[in-house]
């Protein structure tokens, strides 16, 4: 009986929005107790990041109905998160804050079930991600929402006439923070602006000059970075530096303190460090629950149709005073992420070896150590060892043979591209077409279209 009270009283505000006809409703939406009902049972949603945001986002998600959650993130818990991820305790420090966070939400609410993931999302298979029926993410990496994007893109089809097709599309919920700032965004692919579409939002990183760091350093983050980027290679000849090892990220701080007292420079402390090496972003609670907040029900929306969704960037500012912003951004019809893809004209001959190669100097692609799929089948696998001695005698079957003898169709590569001299792991879809077979005509160049 009790269970019941609390259950109706939890859902109360909810069957306000799905059991209620209104007048911003979606297209398809369908007000009723069996929209609730399927909400509840059938929907898949998948958390990527168990930080601050991410902690909000489980809490949010579980107290609107959602059931069926996963979570994935790769890092522990350290001290310096809890005064902001509001789920984890001194006793949880150096547990993995997917598990930590997943069990903590499903104590506090009873009937979801979450499955935590310790593990990078590269580490994941590509179809794990088409799996959910929505994609929440709460991550502070621009790589990480990079890839995640990729991902989602490369489930969306296109028709004969390069519309995308509505059920392939995998929705995604974007959120950010930066102190009292942060934004939400709904990014549904094919349709709305993809994260590569505006990757101009995000400014560079700042980089210091290596003459700064090691002659004339003025600040606390350019001693960091002198010890970080220049005395680590100096004594650890050929060892990389992890920056997720704590005696690696206390032998920086160290040696960035001896440098600061060099200089007369105040200012050098262990979070400092890690924040400056780790570019970690600085984090107030408040705004991760209230971008939290509008990323919860923008999920909400998608699913049932309950109302229109964001069109389709939120921007949030409370450092002087409050201000919101809906801004419309239009997407990339060239995006070579959420388009339908680069198209290549190959003849019938070539080699997998060979299509790999050609990757590597296509000038919209640039893609090195490139692995192969096509409709979830692995052609060529770069890693993990195992994979790629299964399919390394697929390298020398001319890649029209292994694709079945399709005229024209999609493959699916990933590796590693360069972008302002930096390396970073990507996905990419490509329209793959043969010449010299009876039924192409009027194909565009090798060059991409």
């Amino acid at each position: 009986m009790a269970d019941s009270v609390v259950q109706s009283s939890r859902s109360r505000d909810l069957d306000k929005l799905l059991l209620r006809p209104g007048n911003l409703i979606g297209a398809n939406f369908e007000p009723g107790s069996q929209l609730r009902d399927d909400l509840q049972q059938y929907v898949k949603v998948l958390v990527i990041g168990a930080g601050g945001l991410g902690c909000e986002l489980l809490k949010d998600l579980a107290l609107s109905g959602f059931r069926n959650l996963e979570v994935i993130d790769m890092d522990r818990i350290e001290v310096t998160n809890l005064n902001r991820q509001f789920l984890f305790r001194l006793d949880d420090v150096g547990k993995p804050k997917a598990e930590v966070a997943a069990k903590r939400v499903m104590e506090r609410v009873s009937g979801v079930n979450i499955v935590w993931h310790f593990c990078r999302i590269e580490d994941k298979e590509i179809e794990f991600y088409n799996d959910f029926h929505i994609i929440a993410l709460g991550l502070d990496s621009i790589e990480a929402r990079s890839y995640i994007n990729s991902v989602a893109c490369s489930f969306l089809e296109y028709d004969s006439d390069d519309n995308p097709l509505e059920e392939t599309i995998k929705p995604m919920v974007d959120g950010g923070t930066e102190g009292f700032k942060g934004h939400a965004r709904v990014i549904l692919p094919g349709v709305t602006p993809c994260f590569e579409c505006t990757i101009w939002l995000f400014p560079p990183q700042v980089k210091f000059p290596l003459c700064t760091l090691a002659e004339t350093p003025r600040t606390a983050a350019h001693c960091i970075e002198y010890a970080h980027l220049i005395k680590w290679d100096e004594v650890h000849s050929g060892k990389a530096f992890d920056p997720d090892d704590s005696e690696h990220m206390k032998w920086v701080y160290s040696e960035a303190v001896t440098r600061a007292e060099l200089f007369g420079i105040p200012g050098v402390t262990y979070s400092l460090t890690q924040g400056v090496v780790k570019n970690i972003i600085p984090a107030i609670a408040s705004t991760n629950a209230i971008i939290s907040a509008a990323c919860t029900l923008e999920t909400l929306k998608i699913v049932s149709g309950c109302s229109k969704t964001l069109s389709n960037y939120l921007t949030y500012n409370g450092a002087e005073g409050l201000h919101t912003k809906v801004t419309e951004f239009v997407k990339d019809k060239d995006c070579l992420v959420c388009g339908p893809g680069v198209l290549i004209e190959l003849d019938s001959s070539i080699s997998l070896q060979k299509f790999i190669e050609l990757l590597e100097d296509h000038p919209k692609l640039l893609l090195l150590k490139a692995s192969v799929t096509h409709r979830g089948k692995n052609l060529y696998m770069q890693a993990p060892p195992v994979l790629e001695e299964m399919t390394r005698s697929n390298l020398s079957v001319p890649l029209f043979d292994l694709m079945g003898k399709v005229l024209k169709d999609v493959v699916h590569v990933t590796g590693v591209a360069s972008k302002n001299d930096k390396k970073t792991s990507c996905l990419r879809k490509l329209r793959v077409a043969f010449k010299g077979v009876d039924g192409v005509t009027d194909m565009d160049t090798a060059g991409g279209a």
